[in-house]
């Protein structure tokens, strides 16, 4: 199951689209090192840059990670991590109508 957030997008959609991002990000302070490493020093700037835009993308990863598992969660009828089991729910129901009804039958 899919869900829109607030921003009218998919969060599976915006999941994988964070990574994306992250991913290029990532090749991108790669390529920075690699020539700073070779002693291109005008890449300095470049690397800050690339590492400050790595962890805004990891952020957004990581918050979009936390919608989508809490829609998952929310798709199952989980609570506190932990499914509701419908049945026994009916059961007690039914059980604790019983009750009433003897109650106030006597």
């Amino acid at each position: 199951m899919t869900t829109v957030n607030r921003d009218g997008a998919d969060s599976v959609e915006m999941l994988e689209l964070a990574e994306g991002m992250y991913r290029d990000v990532a090749d991108e302070l790669q390529l920075a090192m690699e020539n700073l490493r070779a002693g291109d020093l005008a890449e300095a700037k470049t690397a800050r840059a690339a590492m400050r835009d790595l962890r805004a993308a990891m952020q957004l990863v990581l918050e979009e990670r936390t919608r989508v598992d809490k829609l998952r969660q929310d798709a199952i009828g989980a609570v506190d991590g932990r499914r509701l089991d419908f049945a026994a729910a009916r059961s007690e129901i039914g059980r604790r109508l019983a009750c009433l009804r003897d109650a106030g039958a006597g």
